[in-house]
């Protein structure tokens, strides 16, 4: 039957610590198993990954070219008319439930009057918004 008292861990699941650097008889002493001098004796004594032995690394090798925009990207939510039709009255992002910039789109048919306000609008959105008796506010 098995009992608390008996339990036991499985062989090799407990390892006991290497403590180092107590007395050369420890077998772990003086060097404390890192061998003699050289760069991988010392602490902190391995190079980064990209490190290629003193070598020009590729990162610095390969030409850089272009500009990188993705700091400064604009993002925009993007909504189609057809998407207004089941709003009444006035749209707007907090309607919406949308943080950022909202560009709406003329996909689609709207046949009510909506006042809807937005950062952008494509041209045929605009149209189709005012053409139904709507207005666009941006």
């Amino acid at each position: 039957m098995l009992r608390l008292n008996d339990l036991k861990n499985n062989p090799g699941a407990k390892k006991k610590k290497k403590r180092v650097g107590r007395g050369t008889s420890s077998g772990t002493g003086k060097t404390c198993g890192r061998g003699h001098k050289g760069q991988k004796s010392r602490s902190g004594g391995t190079k980064g990954l990209r490190f290629e032995g003193g070598q020009t690394p590729l990162y610095r090798r390969l030409p850089k070219r272009g500009f990188k925009n993705y700091p400064f990207k604009k993002t925009y939510a993007v909504l189609n008319v057809s998407d207004l039709a089941s709003f009444e009255g006035e749209v707007n992002k907090e309607v919406l439930k949308i943080s950022g910039l909202l560009k709406i789109l003329g996909d689609g048919e709207i046949k009510k009057a909506l006042t809807v306000k937005a950062d952008k609008f494509s041209k045929s959105a605009k149209k189709k918004i005012e053409e139904a008796g709507g207005k666009c506010l941006t």
